[in-house]
């Protein structure tokens, strides 16, 4: 199958080839159009007079079983029928109806830059090929035999189910708001509300920076895609929002007298930054705020993209989808909302809670999301069928934080024994062979690793607890308890191996499985 591209797109015609398709698709516009029409034409409605009317065309005045406004609807379908036949547009509408309607037809646009023109064209290079490789692996898994999809979810369930505390660890002064692995799953960067960022070592707990140039709470911390991996330590490997409204970004590079000073400081919002999410390319960062709006930001240049209004209160969370072609905004009016970035238009709207939503997440699949709110329960929403699946009653208190688990390739090991960071001695390559499977084996152990990314995924609510669920049938696989009444954040490695989460006592909490 060729790749497709931004440019292969605008060049395919293979949809509008056949006459066929063109003609049925004018018969669709065609409908529609008469439809509208139909929708403002000054149609009595005592049932008397419809009747009259009627007769008056050559209709029959009632059928069988019909009702007063079925026979209206009746007089209304044939009107607009022989107006149409006899291409008369203008249907006898009246005054206050008409300018009512244009009301409704106007549209509303806001002006874009150049800057943002060009980003959503490299928006729909980057995310079209990366659409066209996840539909085609999901083809793939949806061919694998049902035995061995029931024996890959008990394996990874049954790994999920032996997670225990690890350790706490005592992050900072005030509560910890937020807490992100890095895309090596050696580093966890916390965000608090003293305005410091910090970064630790994990396992083991031990500090490596503070990174101190904000002014206020932390809301949100996001790392780089590629930040810890191919990522240079000079350049951009982190983002945060805090309560001044900026967004910093830092990165890992020590310089003198320059330790606690971010790259760039990004201004434009009138209130808190509670979130900041970064592109799956790394190029854009997004920011929600208190100031009803949620904000593009290009992570080269430094500047403000794109101004997103549409909620009504303050935007709480935001999100990216694997693809990089949508966005997902939360607030505090209970809407959730899904952009498409190449286009600017809302995708869907997410209405059901009845409180805050706090939290939003994209499942890896592309097309589900994630809601927690302070209904105290989790939302699952289908972007094929454009409606909620399931509500979970996950926590007795305000759900902070939903993290689904994405699995990094570059952390698979094809081998029988668990993967080890220890250094090779002298020898060691004599017997890599007997631990490296043959490579039939290898390629179903990659399948595997593959599908098991979104099968599952964390919340954490105020209730104190961390709660591990399945994301293909929504049960509860395990319950972690905190020292803390609320626990602000959690998330989970790209390895699988680690848990993480921030708790409003200013710790933080470590979670792994038991044999691990």
């Amino acid at each position: 199958m060729a790749e497709l591209t931004y440019d292969t797109l605008m060049t395919d015609n293979s949809h509008y080839a056949s006459e066929r398709a063109r003609l049925e698709n004018k018969v669709i516009l065609d409908e529609l159009e008469r439809k509208k029409k139909a929708r403002s034409m000054a149609v009595p409605t005592d049932d008397n007079r419809v009747k009259a009317r009627l007769r008056e065309i050559g209709e029959p005045i009632t059928l069988f079983g019909e009702r007063a406004a079925d026979r209206r609807d009746r007089l209304i379908y044939v009107l607009s029928q022989i107006n149409a036949a006899r291409g008369d547009d203008t249907m006898h509408v009246d005054e206050e109806s008409s300018s009512e309607s244009d009301e409704e037809e106007e549209e509303f646009y806001s002006p874009g830059s150049l800057e943002l023109l060009e980003a959503r064209r490299r928006l729909a290079e980057y995310s079209l090929p990366r659409a066209q490789k996840r539909v085609a692996q999901q083809r793939l898994d949806s061919n694998m035999a049902l035995g061995r999809i029931v024996d890959i979810r008990k394996r990874v369930f049954n790994e999920v189910k032996k997670f225990v505390n690890l350790g706490s660890q005592i992050g900072d002064e005030r509560p910890i708001s937020q807490v992100r692995f890095a895309p090596n799953n050696e580093i966890l960067a916390t965000g608090s509300w003293s305005g410091t960022v910090k970064l630790w070592n994990v396992p083991a707990c031990t500090p490596i920076r503070s990174l101190r140039g904000h002014e206020d709470r932390v809301g949100g911390v996001a790392w780089h895609p590629q930040a810890t991996l191919t990522q240079g330590k000079g350049l951009v490997n982190l983002a945060s929002g805090a309560g001044e409204g900026n967004v910093n970004l830092w990165s890992l590079e020590r310089s003198v007298g320059l330790d606690e000073s971010p790259i760039s400081v990004m201004k434009g919002h009138q209130d808190r930054v509670c979130r900041v999410a970064f592109h799956p390319s790394g190029n854009y960062v997004a920011s929600a705020s208190f100031d009803t709006t949620w904000r593009l930001w290009d992570v080269n240049t430094s500047k403000e993209l794109l101004l997103q209004e549409g909620h009504s209160k303050e935007v709480y969370c935001v999100d990216f989808q694997i693809d990089g072609a949508l966005a997902a905004s939360g607030g505090l009016d209970a809407i959730g909302r899904v952009w498409d970035l190449r286009t600017g238009r809302t995708a869907m709207v997410l209405d059901g809670h009845v409180q805050s939503i706090f939290s939003i997440g994209f499942s890896p699949n592309g097309y589900q999301i994630a809601t927690g709110a302070g209904d105290d329960t989790i939302r699952i929403w289908d972007m094929r069928s454009l409606k909620s699946l399931y509500t979970i009653p996950a926590h007795l208190s305000n759900v902070s934080d939903v993290r689904f688990f994405y699995a990094n390739d570059l952390f698979f090991k094809p081998m029988s024994s668990p993967p080890s960071n220890d250094v090779d001695m002298d020898g060691a390559d004599a017997d890599k062979s007997n631990d490296t499977p043959p490579t039939d084996t290898a390629t179903t152990l990659l399948e595997e690793w593959k599908y098991r990314s979104g099968l599952f995924f964390a919340s954490a609510g105020y209730d104190g607890f961390v709660k591990l669920w399945s994301a293909d049938d929504w049960q509860l696989l395990r319950t972690l308890s905190t020292d803390a009444g609320k626990v602000m954040s959690v998330d989970i490695s790209s390895d699988g191996n680690l848990i993480a989460s921030g708790t409003y006592n200013r710790n933080f909490q470590l979670f792994a499985p038991e044999d691990v």
